[in-house]
C-alpha cells in the first residue's frame, strides 16, 4: 500500500513538471522593437473605426488575394458587432503580377475620400478582374468606372509622388515586419499565432476583453 503512494506521488510530481515545462516553453508574443511598433502605427493610413478605440487590428491586404476578398467582409461584421471598441487600418501590398494598378487606384482614392468604396468593389468583384491569378487591368478600370469618381483625377493622383511614397511605406513596413503573405493581421501589436479567421477571432476577443474589462 505504501509503495503504491509512493509510486502515485511520483507520477503526480512528473505530471506537475510537464505541464510546468510545457506552461513555461508554451510560445508568448515576443515585444517588438521600435522600428516594428513604427510601421504598425503610421500616421495617414486608412483606417475605419473610432480612432480612439482600444483594440486596433492592422492589416496588410493584395486586392487580388482570394483570401482576403473571403476574409475582409467578415473583419468589417467583427467591427460591427463592437461599435467603437475596434478599428481597422489597411496597407497595401502587390504580391500579385499586375495588381499595381489596383493598388495605385486604391491609393489614389483616398484624395477623393473614396478608399473605402473602392476596395469594396475591388474585392467584391474581384472574380472579374483576377483569373487564375492573372489580373486584368482593363477588367479593373470597368469595376471604378461604374464608381462615383472622377476617373480623369483618379487616373493622375495613380501617377503621384504620394502614392508612390505610400506603396513603398507599405512595403517597406511589410518586410520589417516579416509579412511573405496576405493577408496578415496584427492586433494591439501581437499577430497570430498561426493562420485562420477563427485564429484572428479569438485574438481580437481577448484583446477585446482585456481592454474593456
Amino acid at each position: 500500500m505504501k509503495t503504491r503512494y509512493v509510486v502515485l506521488a511520483i507520477a503526480a510530481g512528473l505530471l506537475f513538471g510537464v505541464l510546468l515545462l510545457w506552461f513555461g516553453m508554451a510560445p508568448k508574443s515576443a515585444a517588438r522593437s521600435d522600428a516594428e511598433m513604427a510601421a504598425l502605427q503610421r500616421p495617414l493610413v486608412a483606417s475605419m473605426g473610432r480612432p480612439d478605440a482600444r483594440v486596433h487590428i492592422v492589416e496588410f491586404l493584395d486586392p487580388a488575394c482570394e483570401t482576403c476578398a473571403d476574409f475582409y467582409p467578415r473583419v468589417k461584421k467583427m467591427l460591427a458587432d463592437n461599435p467603437d471598441r475596434i478599428r481597422l487600418s489597411v496597407r497595401l501590398l502587390a504580391f500579385h503580377k499586375g495588381v499595381d494598378v489596383a493598388v495605385k487606384a486604391l491609393e489614389a482614392s483616398k484624395a477623393q475620400g473614396k478608399f473605402w468604396m473602392v476596395l469594396d468593389r475591388l474585392l467584391a468583384s474581384q472574380p472579374r478582374w483576377v483569373v487564375q491569378h492573372n489580373v486584368n487591368a482593363d477588367a479593373v478600370w470597368e469595376q471604378l468606372r461604374s464608381l462615383d469618381l472622377d476617373v480623369d483625377r483618379l487616373k493622375a493622383d495613380m501617377e503621384s509622388p504620394e502614392v508612390k511614397r505610400n506603396m513603398a511605406l507599405d512595403a517597406q513596413d511589410a518586410k520589417t515586419l516579416k509579412v511573405t503573405q496576405t493577408p496578415e493581421y496584427f492586433v494591439n501589436g501581437r499577430g497570430l499565432p498561426e493562420f485562420g479567421f477563427a485564429q484572428l477571432q479569438r485574438l481580437v476577443a481577448d484583446e477585446t476583453a482585456s481592454a474593456y474589462r
